[in-house]
This record gives structure tokens, sequence and C-alpha cells, in this order.
């Protein structure tokens, strides 16, 4: 049965997106099997892994609607191990539509329910809002990673998120729990970003991931190819770090996967892991 991941977090422009397309990226990577499913309206994640606008084409919204079925919405990405169901701005219409229907809140977790045998992980890319469709999103994930960035307003959206998240728990999801938070756009020369981190690490223990995602301009380059930052340049300081995120998650649920003779800790980005990003790279 495979694991669902949501990557939310109400407040924009935190790498939600960035960090959902390259999380699955590394997956398939590391040769798990990985569907993604764009819910968000914008499609960035579609767009992101090269999937040209088509108003034709069966997308998140139909799943929601109940007009098809998962297995019909699946489309192919380059990387053999990854597949992609696309968003479309029709979807922002879910929210009206959904209000008066039956079971609103349960709609992708029925629609994603017989594809959990085909795939090891399963990763939604939530809006940056708490509206019905992140919490249809939250409803069908086992649990949340959340991507923030080390500020302060950071910290206070954050609160919001899992209030969100024990209420769901309480009314609709027993099982939804909080996969880990990541870092984004981190930066480690700044005292802000150490004293975020440090409070981060006594309020979430070892739910901080121990892996940061650092600024890096290739992560900001990558989408306009349509690529994600391994296949863009598996090199880069960012697509190490995801691939890090990708070991780190892994290794909770197959840890015979990640225990090979030399492979080092996750840890902070940069700190020279460029042959296993090549290697992993490679398998793409």
């Amino acid at each position: 049965m495979g694991r669902v991941i949501a990557v939310a977090n109400q407040k924009g422009g935190v790498g939600k997106t960035t960090t959902a397309i390259n999380l699955a990226s590394s997956f398939a990577a590391a040769e798990v099997n990985t569907l993604l499913i764009d819910c968000d309206p914008q499609s960035n994640a579609s767009s992101g892994l090269g999937l040209a606008k088509d108003p034709e084409r069966i997308s998140t919204y139909h799943l929601l609607m109940g007009a098809a079925s998962g297995e019909g919405a699946l489309q192919r990405t380059e990387l053999e191990q990854l597949w992609i169901i696309p968003s479309h701005k029709n979807l922002i219409g879910a929210n009206l539509e959904l209000v008066e229907a039956e079971r609103r809140e349960f709609r992708l977790r029925d629609a994603i329910e017989p594809l959990r045998e085909r795939f090891q992980f399963i990763v939604l890319d939530c809006p940056p809002a708490l509206d019905l469709l992140t919490l249809n999103a939250l409803v069908a994930a086992d649990s949340v990673l959340i991507p923030m960035q080390a500020e302060y307003f950071a910290l206070e959206g954050i609160s919001e998120l899992l209030d969100t998240v024990e209420r769901i728990k309480a009314a609709l999801n027993p099982e939804l729990a909080v996969e880990g938070v990541v870092l984004t756009m981190y930066d480690d020369r700044t005292s802000l970003a150490k004293q975020v981190s440090a409070e981060l690490k006594k309020y979430f223990g070892e739910k901080l991931c121990m892996t940061s995602i650092p600024r890096n301009i290739r992560l900001a380059e990558a989408p306009s190819h349509g690529k994600p930052a391994l296949l863009y340049d598996v090199r880069s300081r960012g697509a190490e770090s995801y691939i890090r995120l990708a070991k780190e998650i892994i290794a909770h649920y197959f840890p015979q996967a990640t225990e090979t003779p030399g492979t080092p800790e996750a840890g902070t980005p940069g700190e020279g892991e460029g042959a296993t990003a090549e290697e992993m790279g490679k398998t793409a």
C-alpha cells in the first residue's frame, strides 16, 4: 500500500510546488514508483514537469467531480518511474461546485484509493490556501510535509496549518500525521535563519527534517525548462538537497533501501554528496 504525502502550507511562496516536483522526482530516481498529483489550479507542478496546458486532458478536476478514474488521468513524465495527474484552471471552480456534493471532503481519497497498490509514494501538491482542495488532499493523505522559510512570519502561519491538521484528524482522517517540516530557501549564513531553525527544532524535535533546501538558482531555472532539478542539473546544490530529503523519507519506510556502504547521512545542504546525486540522476 503506497504512502500518500500532501505537501501543504497555506502561506504562498514557501516552495511547496518546487518541493512537490523535486521530492517526487527524487523518489522516482531512487527507482520507487511515484505519482505526483497537482491539486493547485495554477497548474505549476504540471508545467514544471513539461506538460503543456491542454483543456481536453483529464485532470484533477475530473477526479474530484467523479468524471474520470485515477487510472485514466495518469500522464507519463521524462522519468521512467514518475507519473503525474495534472491540474487545470477549472479546478478553482471545484471549491464552489463541491459545496453541496455528497462526501465532498473524500472525493480525492476515493479517486486515488485504487492507485495506492501501484505507487509506493503519492505526492499531493496543495494550493496556498486552507480551502476545499487542500481539505481533500489532507483527507486523502497519510501525512503532511510542511515546507517553510526560516522567517518569523512563517512560524505564525504554521500554527494555523497545524490546527487544521488536528481538526481533520479529529473529524475526517484520524491517521493523518505530520511527515515533517522542511526548511526551504535556507541560508545558514544569517543569524535569523539559525534562530528560526533552533525554535523549530525545539517545537518539532525529530519532525524537523535533517535536510534543508538552500536558495539555488538551478532550482529556480528548472521549471522554465519543464524539468525537475535532477534532470536540469543533477550536481546543483538544490538537486542534491532534494535527493537527500527523498532518501531521508524513504528511510522511514524502506530502511534497507538506504543502507548502502559509504552513504552519507542527510544534513545541511551542499556538504559534498555530488557523487550520490549524480548516480541517482543517471537512473532517471
